[in-house]
């Protein structure tokens, strides 16, 4: 193997970024990332520069300030097909003001790592797809916030409640609602009186609790909690349409809302059906194996939320978690420059850490997963604050190192202090 062989990572979140920034300045190997954002913000964050509790600027690393740091090249522009026999990733044009800035053009490649991530899933429910806003991705949360403070200072000139409803049950939708409330309540502080009683926040799941993939002493907790905090928590229905105004459930009820989100559900993005030949799951994702190769195309790996791994033991399961892109991340890194020199590797091995859920500074819920000697125990209030907030500064320092990382802690907490709490305009 030499350094002409062109190693292509499609997606620059979690796990595609990581990959580059870790791979990127080995000499046996030329990377290039690929991904249609101008920067990276970490996933799991993405609902607070949608709230506005955070600011994308300072949460965001610029990809290609990142690929002068490490050693790899980036390509922007929106990944629309991949040609598996001409080994080619076609690239859609860059578009500003009407004109194509940049021409759709073709970058070739040697292996191609897929880390595209993952869209919410409406489930073809009628208007989801027009009316609902998703936050899968840094440019629409930053559309998501920029609506959401227009909508506002629309309710406030009318003198009118204003309402948010989320669809979805998860992490993502159960943070989403508490970063809101806290926005509200942040605002309030700046001197618009009763802003918090006119902002009105629904949250919809069709199970029978929230947060299905933590333990029920934490879904009853968090539940408990959101509504304590003025959530609207909507448990066992359906919602059977959407309109302009309105999610209709299926027990008749209607929750009417400025601004609407589906938050549910997982589907891979539609670039994958666009490979020939190449198996994949119900879901859209690429079937890989354990050494997350294609089971078709052993020059195309799958990672993150895009990847259904099959493994020879059926009984592993890997969620579409930050954690498991990680891992897989991280297997990678240490195993794919071998893989590509025509070595083997061991098979990848998912390890369950546990997993946390933040409700903004009001509190926080985790446990401990099923590994090490306190397997299976649970965080909550601050330990747990501080375990979410440590999770980032991690994934900061995997990206640039633990010393640039620390800064980047010191800069965050600087600016905590001196800047106002919320995105005000």
């Amino acid at each position: 193997m030499n350094r002409d062989h062109h190693l292509v990572i499609v997606g620059g979140g979690v796990a595609g970024l990581d990959i580059a920034s870790r791979i990127g300045g080995r000499d046996a190997l030329r990377v290039t990332l690929i991904d249609r954002e101008p920067a990276h913000i970490w996933k799991p964050m993405l609902h607070t520069i949608a709230a506005g509790t955070q600011s994308s600027s300072f949460q965001q690393t610029s990809f290609v300030g990142q690929a002068r740091e490490r050693g790899f090249a980036y390509q922007p522009g929106e990944a629309i097909g991949i040609d598996r026999k001409q080994r080619e990733v076609r690239l859609g044009p860059i578009v500003a003001d009407g004109r194509d800035i940049v021409p759709a053009r073709s970058v070739s490649y040697d292996t191609l790592v897929l880390a595209v991530g993952s869209e919410a899933n409406d489930f073809g429910t009628p208007g989801a797809g027009r009316h609902c806003l998703t936050i899968n991705s840094r440019g629409q949360a930053i559309a998501f916030n920029d609506r959401m403070r227009i909508e506002l200072l629309h309710a406030l000139a009318q003198d009118r409640t204003f309402g948010v409803a989320i669809v979805g049950g998860g992490a993502t939708g159960v943070e989403l609602a508490a970063e809101i409330v806290q926005l509200a309540e942040i605002v309030q502080g700046y001197g618009i009186s009763g802003l918090r009683e006119r902002v009105r926040i629904s949250l919809i799941d069709t199970g029978d609790r929230l947060l299905r993939a933590f333990p029920e002493r934490i879904s009853h907790a968090v539940a408990a909690r959101l509504r304590e905090m003025g959530v609207e928590v909507n448990l066992s229905v359906k919602v059977v349409s959407v309109d302009e105004e309105a999610f209709n459930l299926s027990d008749g009820k209607i929750v009417r809302a400025e601004m609407k989100v589906w938050a549910a559900g997982v589907r891979a993005p539609g670039l994958l059906s666009t490979i020939e030949g190449i198996q994949l799951s119900k879901l859209g994702q690429i079937v890989v194996g354990d050494d997350l190769r294609s089971v078709d195309d052993r020059s195309i790996v799958g990672v993150g939320d895009c990847a259904s791994p099959r493994f020879a033991d059926a009984s592993i399961l890997v969620p579409t978690t930050a954690q498991a892109a990680s891992q897989e991340a991280d297997y990678l890194v240490r195993h794919l420059p071998t893989l590509i020199a025509g070595g083997t590797a061991p098979a990848f091995q998912y390890r369950d850490f546990g997993s946390l859920v933040s409700l903004g500074g009001y509190d926080a819920y985790g446990t401990l997963g099923r590994i090490g000697l306190f397997g299976g125990g649970f965080l909550k209030g601050r330990v747990a604050q501080l375990g979410h907030a440590l999770l980032y500064r991690r994934h900061q320092a995997r990206l640039h190192g633990m010393g640039r990382g620390s800064l980047l802690w010191l800069a965050d907490v600087l600016n905590a202090r001196v800047r106002p709490r919320a995105r005000l305009s």
